[in-house]
């Protein structure tokens, strides 16, 4: 970990995931209120999701050439990674479930995307500590997974559980 700390790729997880987390997390507690529309915010969170993995891909671009990119990219390890993401997003995303149920969100789809965005990124905030690799590709690449596998999970089974 002293290692780890000291590149910018560590710091680049760090800081991008856990401003994606902060934000979506209150994007979606506040959407659970039938006056607030998460629509605009989803907007903004895509951005700055955006604007983190253009930044991240450009810290190091690494060699090119497909040995190199399957070298990269680790398969075996990338869906141990994304695995574990997966399974430490469950806990919040339990939680902002039980408390969208209890809301009145007025764009369940939307509130559901907010919610599942913020599960993923705490749960990849929180890998971030314990995951072994600081390729910016591998982590776009494993990351997006593990995270967009909590989002449409989230997206597809909230709306389903928090009608009112």
């Amino acid at each position: 970990m002293p290692m780890m700390m000291q590149q910018p790729t560590f710091w680049w997880r760090l800081v991008s995931l856990g401003l994606i987390s902060v934000l979506s997390g209150a994007l979606a507690l506040l959407s659970f209120n039938p006056a607030y529309s998460p629509r605009r915010g989803l907007r903004w969170v895509g951005l700055i999701i955006a604007i983190c993995l253009v930044f991240g891909l450009c810290i190091n671009a690494g060699p090119s050439g497909l040995d190199a990119f399957i070298q990269r990219i680790n398969w075996t390890s990338g869906i141990v990674c994304a695995r574990k993401m997966i399974l430490l997003s469950l806990p919040p995303l339990i939680g902002l479930g039980l408390f969208m149920r209890r809301g009145a969100p007025t764009y369940a789809i939307g509130t559901s995307l907010l919610v599942g965005l913020a599960a993923a990124a705490w749960g990849a905030f929180v890998f971030v500590f314990a995951c072994p690799f600081n390729d910016p590709l591998y982590i776009a690449v494993w990351y997006s997974v593990g995270c967009g596998t909590v989002t449409l999970l989230s997206r597809f089974v909230l709306p389903w559980l928090a009608r009112w």
